[in-house]
């Protein structure tokens, strides 16, 4: 196995396997994270997180369908397998261990107060369900896991969006914990708040998000892609009436791929009063051209998943490289060792 130099800081992005990217995941995470790789003065780390994917999706052949439709997005895009460690989370079983021995270690009221199982206990509440109805040990001990993605490989950085800040802290808390018990194994990650990153709205003007279906999937086909830009929501003004840059979604999607001479260029369009029609058409043409290329590298690789089975596992040694040792120290520490 590879030995992954720890001298620079290490940096860790988790990626769920479930449901398809789309333009607000590629302009929010993607395209900041692949960028942010290519730091040569840091060490970063990107894993496919198929056992968070278990925890809502129980369908095996669409877990399998979106770790391979995640991994070639990332792949497409520009990510680097060489210049990164780059692994599907079920493949360094190191992980799953040291999520046991974490557990051991966190108390169950720090799990209590995670958003994620809170928000389901309201939600069963408010429909007059038990507190805890449909609620798996997956998704309540889920930040234990999530904290052993972190510690397994002592990430100093863990860029997160601020709604997902409350992870790192349950991951500094459970670290804390066993440095105290056991003595100082592991280094407290750092969240890396990502403000700055732009957020794009979807069809109807809400978040583009998954979970109100107004989203558009980052590799579709041309046509589709035509359509469903069509089908943005825009307001009843007229060709020629002036149109205000935040009254859309039009804008800011534009804003999201143009270059700064292309956003001056919307915005005087938007001033003189661009049909609509128009301006979907001019954005459909800047997106497609945008993605034509990475589309293309995207459907051959979605052909070829022996290529993607190859980089993964080439990447799982060089974690595994990183994982096993520690993982052994972390065993002397608990004492898990020879009594020989």
């Amino acid at each position: 196995m590879e030995t992954v130099n720890h001298q620079r800081p290490r940096v860790l992005t988790g990626i769920k396997t479930t449901g398809t990217p789309h333009l607000g995941n590629y302009v929010g995470a993607i395209r900041p994270a692949i960028e942010a790789s290519r730091d040569s003065r840091r060490e970063s780390f990107f894993f496919l997180a198929d056992y968070h994917g278990i925890i809502q999706c129980q369908q095996p052949e669409l877990l399998q369908q979106s770790t391979l439709e995640i991994a070639a997005t990332w792949l497409a895009l520009g990510l680097d397998p060489t210049e990164v460690v780059f692994y599907r989370q079920s493949d360094v079983p190191e992980i799953m261990e040291l999520s046991w021995i974490l557990s051991c270690v966190c108390a169950k009221g720090l799990m209590n107060r995670s958003h994620a199982y809170k928000a389901a206990v309201a939600d069963n509440e408010a429909a007059g369900e038990d507190p805890d109805f449909g609620i798996n040990m997956g998704l309540f001990s889920y930040p234990v896991l999530m904290a052993a993605d972190i510690l397994m490989f002592n990430a100093t950085q863990v860029p997160v969006g601020r709604d997902q800040l409350q992870h790192i802290e349950m991951a500094r808390d459970i670290a804390q914990r066993f440095n105290h018990v056991y003595g100082d194994c592991f280094e407290l990650p750092e969240a890396l708040i990502e403000d700055s990153v732009a957020v794009l709205a979807g069809l109807d003007g809400r978040k583009m998000s998954k979970s109100y279906n107004n989203t558009i999937p980052l590799f579709l086909p041309e046509k589709k892609l035509q359509k469903t830009i069509n089908k943005i929501k825009t307001n009843l003004l007229e060709p020629g009436e002036p149109k205000q840059l935040d009254d859309s979604a039009l804008f800011p999607i534009w804003r999201a791929f143009a270059t700064s001479e292309q956003s001056d260029y919307m915005r005087e369009q938007f001033a003189a009063g661009i049909a609509w029609g128009q301006a979907k058409k001019e954005l459909f043409e800047l997106i497609n051209d945008h993605l034509r290329e990475p589309r293309q590298r995207y459907q051959q690789l979605l052909e070829s998943g022996t290529q993607i089975e190859s980089i993964l596992q080439q990447g799982a040694e060089r974690a595994r490289a990183a994982a096993a040792p520690f993982l052994d120290q972390i065993r002397q520490a608990i004492g898990i060792r020879s009594i020989a």
